[in-house]
């Protein structure tokens, strides 16, 4: 009876350690170890590669790995390569795993890349014509700077240097 009794008491610590160390991986468990991102253009139908793998077009939605730093790179005949960087940073859930889940959490968070989020989360891109050398727009008026005019375009002034 006794033997017995102390089986139960160890069977029943081994089963609250198990159901610590699956529960204590928080921010796995709440976000997983992807993101989904979502990748648009003006115009669409850029293409799209991410660390140098090619994706598709834009518009798109993309899971990318929590754990890692991504390059983006846009591309369209005519104009500007576009490239971002995607990096990881804490996520708010780190915290639940200190609290709930311990170093044990914390741990298989880190290896899984549970703990970061990706930023920016979406990412809509401007793409600038190959002509363009610079371009600003407000609510009143747009001023862009080409490098070579369109033979189709009507001139309408001049810059003076002050």
């Amino acid at each position: 009876m006794c033997i017995m009794k102390k089986i139960n008491n160890l069977s029943s610590i081994l089963l609250g350690i198990l159901a610590l160390t699956s529960l204590s991986s928080c921010a796995t468990i709440m976000h997983g170890t992807t993101q989904s991102i979502g990748i648009a253009s003006n115009p669409t139908n850029a293409s799209v590669w991410i660390d140098r793998t090619y994706i598709g077009h834009t518009p798109m939605i993309v899971e990318m790995t929590r754990k890692d730093n991504h390059i983006i790179t846009m591309q369209l005949d005519g104009y500007q390569v576009y490239e971002a960087i995607f990096s990881r940073q804490l996520s708010g859930w780190v915290f639940g795993n200190i609290i709930f889940g311990g170093f044990i959490g914390l741990a298989v968070d880190a290896i899984s890349g549970g703990i970061y989020k990706l930023t920016p989360d979406q990412i809509q891109v401007e793409l600038q014509s190959n002509n363009i050398a610079y371009s600003k727009q407000t609510n009143e008026s747009c001023f862009v700077v080409v490098l070579e005019p369109h033979s189709s375009w009507q001139k309408i002034g001049n810059l003076v240097a002050i």
